[in-house]
């Protein structure tokens, strides 16, 4: 979310190296580069090859819903699986936290998707955070 975030202030049809935006938010390059791999398989961003090139949003921040980068990242299983990871878990089978998480990640979800990362972003320079 803080690399998206970070594409999202730098200029509009410019390309940011993935070296560059780890260096910046103090993220391990490996790390970045597979989640910039992840986002775009999945459509959130475009990637140029070369010694100028490196990844910018595919979209405008205000087309992109926080859902889709947590879709893109971390799989659908934020939504899906158990919160405990204990397999069986179910309505027929309930876990300890099964009907806790149910309405949690009802709320969660529904949050993400109406946020767009330009809403993050406004938000968040708002507020007075910086990402680096």
């Amino acid at each position: 979310m803080r690399a998206a975030l970070h594409l999202a202030s730098a200029p509009a049809g410019g390309y940011t190296s993935v070296r560059e935006i780890s260096a910046a938010l103090s993220i391990p390059f490996p790390f970045l580069a597979k989640i910039a791999q992840s986002m775009a398989q999945a459509g959130l961003l475009r990637t140029f090859r070369g010694p100028t090139g490196g990844v910018a949003l595919a979209r405008p921040p205000n087309e992109v819903r926080l859902k889709e980068i947590v879709l893109a990242v971390d799989g659908a299983e934020l939504f899906t699986e158990c919160v405990l990871g204990l397999p069986g878990c179910g309505n027929e089978r309930p876990c300890p936290l099964h009907a806790e998480w149910a309405g949690a990640r009802s709320r969660i979800e529904s949050m993400l998707a109406a946020a767009t990362l330009a809403d993050l972003a406004r938000d968040t320079a708002q507020r007075g955070f910086r990402l680096s």
